[in-house]
């Protein structure tokens, strides 16, 4: 990407009417790349024509459901993702985010939030692709991290691939190494200073992030709880 404005985007919902006012306002907002699915089998073959940057995914969808399509694209290339769904029920929130998608939108929707939440994922992926031209890496026990890559190296050579929301929230943390991040700074580095009601994601993405940091993520090591106050990167050479 130059731009955020030049990702490509993949839409998949099956209402038409959805999808046709999706690209319009994203289209009216800059974004010159978009491609609709409205159904798994059209999705996996958008995908595989051309790599998305970004795919906002419903869950209803007529041949299967938008979870499994997720594991399905994400175990082909690791692409933010945003659930646009109907059901707004907490579990079906905390389910998508635990699949580890960016973020999940319940309809009905403002268009507007919509566009913010769209480019705020998209500006973390900027950033990062705009830093690969310098090494970052951190060292956490047996495990190191490329900031740039965005991978977990395990002591057996294999590696995890962190979310485009676990690294921002990393980096963060990074940045401050040593020192207590409040919730309110995570939540802003993350989602913007509009992060009223990211609360509970946060700690979602923290979990899931503490399984690819710690041995034992129960009793972790490096990525402390800070009791009502927020989290803190414990203090370690950098690799």
């Amino acid at each position: 990407m130059t731009t955020i404005y030049d990702a490509r985007l993949l839409l998949v919902d099956d209402n038409a009417d959805l999808l046709r006012l999706l690209c319009e306002q994203l289209q009216d907002a800059g974004y010159r790349h978009i491609r609709t699915a409205q159904s798994c089998s059209a999705a996996r073959a958008c995908f595989a024509a051309e790599q998305p940057e970004l795919m906002i995914l419903d869950i209803n969808l007529p041949d299967g459901d938008g979870f499994s399509l997720f594991r399905a694209l994400r175990a082909k290339a690791d692409v933010p993702a945003l659930f646009l769904s109907a059901r707004d029920a907490d579990a079906d929130r905390l389910f998508g985010l635990g699949l580890g998608a960016d973020d999940y939108l319940t309809k009905p929707f403002l268009m507007q939030e919509l566009l913010l939440r769209v480019q705020h994922i998209l500006q973390r992926a900027y950033r990062a692709e705009l830093s690969r031209t310098k090494r970052d890496a951190l060292r956490l026990g047996g495990r190191s991290v490329d900031l740039n890559d965005a991978l977990v190296t395990l002591p057996d050579g294999s590696t995890l691939a962190l979310t485009a929301t676990e690294l921002a929230l990393l980096r963060k943390l990074a940045e401050n190494r040593g020192h207590i991040v409040t919730y309110d700074a995570l939540c802003t580095a993350v989602w913007g200073a509009d992060y009223y009601g990211y609360e509970n994601s946060l700690n979602v993405h923290i979990r899931h992030l503490r399984e690819k940091l710690e041995e034992q993520p129960s009793r972790p090591q490096h990525l402390l709880t800070v009791r009502s106050i927020g989290y803190k990167l414990a203090k370690e050479e950098t690799a």
